[in-house]
Order: structure tokens, then C-alpha cells, then sequence
């Protein structure tokens, strides 16, 4: 296997995020691995109760499928400690995430996920 064949997609419940999982599936494609597309719901949070979450997520399973990837829903209250958890079991190699309005903060998304997973390659995507 290549080094570097496992890649995930991080995606919220917007259809903007489709440009993320192009992104992740042409780093697949060149690194002739794995796709595996994931969002992070908050416990309690009924996405599928409201029309435009619910729609927005099922269009990213559609695009998600279309692409031969997996796309898991997972539910937690720790975003980011769920992100890691998850890369680890899976043995991620490259994770994608979209650059947020906060990127720039030192205690962003992106810097807790550096701290927490050195070894694994992040790709922000801007806006």
C-alpha cells in the first residue's frame, strides 16, 4: 500500500462542502486510496428535522456515493476529539477541512487537530 492512501473529508451540513469532497477525491485518486467522508452532528441536534440541513446532508451522501466514497454521520458533543478518534481508528492519513470564518485563531479547529494527530497531513481548503 502507498503511504499516504487514507484520506478524510470533513463536512458540515452545508452543499458548499461538495468542493471539499472533490478536493479529497483527487488526493485519493493520486495516492490510489481511500475516501472516507465524515460529519460531526452534536448530540440532540435534529439536522433531519429541518428541511435545508436535512437536504444539504443528503446531497453530500449523493455526491459522496458518486465519488466511491463512505460517508459516516457520526454524534458527539467533542467535534474535535470525535475527528481524532475517528482518523486514529481508521489510520487517516490526510485529513480536508474547509477554512472557517475563526482559521486564524491560535485555538482553532485546525490547531487542535495538529496538536492531537502530528502525524497526519491537514489540507484546509479556503472559502
Amino acid at each position: 500500500m502507498n503511504k499516504g492512501n487514507k484520506v478524510m473529508v470533513c463536512v458540515t451540513r452545508q452543499k458548499t462542502c461538495e468542493r471539499l469532497i472533490k478536493v479529497g477525491r483527487n488526493i485519493s485518486i493520486k495516492r490510489e486510496g481511500d475516501l472516507k467522508v465524515v460529519h460531526v452532528a452534536k448530540i440532540g441536534d435534529n439536522f433531519l428535522g429541518n428541511p435545508d440541513e436535512g437536504e444539504a446532508v443528503e446531497y453530500l451522501f449523493q455526491r459522496s456515493k458518486t465519488v466511491g466514497a463512505e460517508m459516516t454521520v457520526l454524534r458527539a458533543d467533542d467535534t474535535i476529539g470525535t475527528i481524532v478518534e475517528y482518523a486514529k481508528k481508521n489510520n487517516i492519513d490526510v485529513i480536508i477541512l474547509g477554512e472557517g470564518p475563526s482559521s486564524k485563531d491560535d485555538e482553532n479547529i485546525i490547531k487542535q487537530i495538529e496538536r492531537r494527530l502530528p502525524g497526519v497531513e491537514l489540507r484546509v481548503v479556503p472559502a
